[in-house]
């Protein structure tokens, strides 16, 4: 058959709508250039997902009928075009693609080998699912955006993350905890998710639906070096102001409609956008970079540094099972990556 199952959207909208998601069969691509064509085994789903359903149209002048979303993945590479050099036939592999292309909500998916990764050799591929979109946005968030240097050299600096129980939160904090030095204060506002942000590594936990500044004192830490925003912004940003130090660096990664950051400069604070999809969608010079750090996470996880990120399993993938992951997103309360696997 010339036909493959993917999982799409003609007309966006409310997830709620019988067509908001709906499965479909496409032609199966064909591997060119640096592509890849990978058989997908397991997908995780973001937040970027659903606000792409929500707002974002298919283009048939492109002659993409369907929308197909989906920026995290880990399958097989059972094709390569005539330029790939990293990976060969039969390599399993894990990333987070590209929005300017098809997503991975696919039996088969084209991706260049420069954002791709080995996949972890300690874990299947559900797990493996769970981690390139938030690994890449935390990486680069702390080591690109920041500045931060890998390492262990003593410091009294610190870092808060703001929503540190969703996707990217469990990773960063993780990854802060395992290589650096900084004192890692992480929010989550429930009970579970305190107690998961806990279990992730974090010094301390504090709750984001109270006054931050109040809760960093009752922690004894008065002011902080580094704020990470993972949601909500707009809500916090009055706080983060009060609790950042003098020269300090404030980094957000999602979508407020205004940020007024005219309140940071008195005390010189710096601002910091990250976008995972920026090396992709620009094919900036660097654009490998993303291969690398993922082989680098891999190696961390199969060394036992840091743990995959997955929270629930939601069955295979189809339109069904992706509706209800998109609906527990979108309540704002989820923790950890939630991963379908497998076509039925």
């Amino acid at each position: 058959m010339n036909t493959m199952k993917a999982v799409g959207y003609k007309h966006p909208g409310n997830i709620a709508r019988a067509d908001s998601l709906m499965d479909i069969l496409l032609p199966k691509p064909i591997a060119t250039g640096r592509d890849l064509l990978v058989e997908i085994r397991a997908v995780s789903v973001n937040p970027a997902d659903t606000k792409v359903r929500a707002d974002v149209v298919s283009n048939p002048n492109d002659g993409d009928d369907y929308k197909i979303l989906g920026y995290d993945a880990s399958g097989v590479v059972r094709a390569v075009g005539d330029d790939v050099t990293l990976f060969n036939v039969g390599d399993q592999v894990y990333y987070a693609g590209s929005i300017a292309r098809a997503g991975t909500n696919s039996e088969l998916h084209l991706v260049d080998e420069r954002i791709v990764g080995h996949m972890p050799k300690s874990l299947d591929f559900a797990q493996a699912a769970a981690l390139p979109l938030t690994a890449i946005t935390a990486w680069e968030m702390l080591f690109d955006r920041f500045g931060i240097a890998p390492g262990k050299q003593p410091t009294d600096k610190s870092l808060l993350i703001i929503g540190a129980a969703g996707g990217v939160g469990s990773i960063m904090t993780q990854l802060a905890r395992r290589l650096t030095p900084l004192t890692v204060i992480g929010t989550a506002s429930r009970a579970e998710t305190q107690a998961w942000v806990k279990e992730l590594g974090a010094h301390h936990v504090i709750d984001h639906s109270q006054p931050i500044a109040e809760e960093l004192e009752r922690t004894g830490i008065r002011a902080v070096d580094y704020i990470v925003s993972l949601a909500h912004t707009t809500a916090h940003l009055e706080q983060v102001v009060m609790a950042i130090v003098p020269q300090g660096k404030f980094g957000l990664i999602d979508d407020p409609a205004v940020v007024d950051i005219a309140s940071f400069k008195t005390k010189s604070v710096s601002v910091h956008w990250e976008m995972m999809f920026t090396r992709s969608l620009f094919a900036t010079s660097d654009m490998v970079g993303q291969h690398h750090l993922l082989n680098e996470v891999a190696q961390l996880v199969d060394a036992g540094l840091i743990r995959t990120t997955l929270a629930e399993r939601f069955g295979t993938i189809n339109a069904v099972n992706l509706k209800r992951a998109h609906a527990l997103i979108e309540t704002g309360k989820a923790r950890g990556k939630i991963v379908l696997e497998g076509w039925g």
